[in-house]
C-alpha cells in the first residue's frame, strides 16, 4: 500500500498521508512528493483545489528523518540548509500553492505536521484533533515556520503559550483561538472537506488564487504596499473569463458558472 495516495475529482486534488502505524509522521520522501502534488496544482487549470488529509488516528506527528538522505558528517551550516531546504520549503509550498488548499485534520497534528495544517488556507479538525507544539518537549526550537504561522493566527502571546509549554490543544480549543474554521464530528470530516473543497472548485479560481496572495502578504507591508497590490490583483483578475462571467452574470441576473480560467 502506498504511503501517499493522490486522487483528482470534480476538479479537487486529494492528498492523502498514509502511513497510519507512524501516525502519518512524513518521510523525506512524501514530504518531496507533496511539494511535487502542490506544484502540479498550481500549473494544471483542471485542479481548482487541494485537499491534505490522512488515514488512521493522527494527521501528521511530525517529521520522520530516518528515510533521509544522509549527508555525512555534519559541518556548520548543515541545520539551517536542511531545515531551508526542508521544513520550511514544505510549508512554503502549501502557502505559494495558486490553488485554495483545505487541510481536513482527522486526528493529531504535532509538530511540523501542526504548521503543515496551519499553513493551509482552510483548517475543518475532527473533534478528536489536538495540535501539539512539540519542539519544546524535545529541547528544539520551532521550525516549519511555526513562529511565523502562528503570531499571524492567534498572536504573539499566545504562541508562547503553545511553544513554550508543549500542550496539546483539542479541536474544540483550537477552534476558539482561531487556529481552525470548523470542528466536525469525525465522521462527518471527509463529507465535510469534500462539500468545501468542491464548492471552491467551482468557483472563480483565478480571483481566488489572487485573494489568497493577497491576504497571505498583508500582514508583511505597509498600507500603500497592500493597496497597491489590490489593485494590480484587480487589473490581472479583469482579464479572465471568470470575471466577465461573472459580471455577465450579474447584469443577465442569473448564477454564474465559473470555468477556473
Amino acid at each position: 500500500m502506498p504511503d501517499l495516495l493522490h486522487t483528482v475529482e470534480n476538479g479537487v486534488s486529494w492528498i492523502t498521508l498514509n502511513r497510519p502505524e507512524a501516525m502519518n509522521a512524513v518521510t523525506w520522501d512524501q514530504r518531496e512528493r507533496i511539494i511535487a502534488l502542490l506544484a502540479e496544482a498550481s500549473a494544471t487549470p483542471d485542479v481548482r483545489c487541494v485537499v491534505v488529509t490522512a488515514t488512521g488516528r493522527g494527521f501528521c506527528a511530525g517529521a520522520d528523518l530516518r528515510g533521509a538522505p544522509s549527508t555525512g558528517e555534519r559541518v556548520a551550516g548543515d541545520v539551517a540548509r536542511m531545515i531551508r531546504l526542508g521544513a520550511q520549503r514544505f510549508v512554503s509550498a502549501v502557502l505559494d500553492c495558486e490553488k485554495p488548499v483545505i487541510a481536513a485534520v482527522n486526528g493529531t497534528a504535532a509538530g511540523i505536521g501542526a504548521h503543515l495544517a496551519f499553513a493551509c488556507d482552510l483548517v475543518l479538525a475532527a473533534d478528536s484533533a489536538r495540535f501539539i507544539e512539540v519542539f519544546v518537549r524535545r529541547g528544539l526550537v520551532p521550525d516549519g515556520g511555526g513562529a511565523y504561522l502562528l503570531p499571524r493566527l492567534i498572536g504573539p502571546r499566545r504562541t508562547k503559550e503553545l511553544m513554550f509549554f508543549g500542550d496539546a490543544v483539542p479541536a474544540a480549543e483550537a477552534l476558539g483561538m482561531g487556529l481552525v474554521n470548523r470542528v466536525v464530528p469525525a465522521d462527518e470530516l471527509e463529507e465535510t472537506a469534500r462539500e468545501w473543497a468542491e464548492r471552491l472548485a467551482q468557483g472563480p479560481t483565478r480571483a481566488l488564487t489572487l485573494t489568497k496572495q493577497l491576504v497571505n502578504a498583508s500582514l508583511d507591508v505597509d498600507r500603500a504596499a497592500a493597496f497597491a497590490a489590490e489593485a494590480v490583483a484587480q487589473e490581472l483578475n479583469m482579464t479572465t473569463r471568470d470575471a466577465q462571467e461573472g459580471v455577465a452574470s450579474f447584469v443577465e441576473r442569473r448564477e454564474a458558472r465559473y470555468e477556473g480560467r
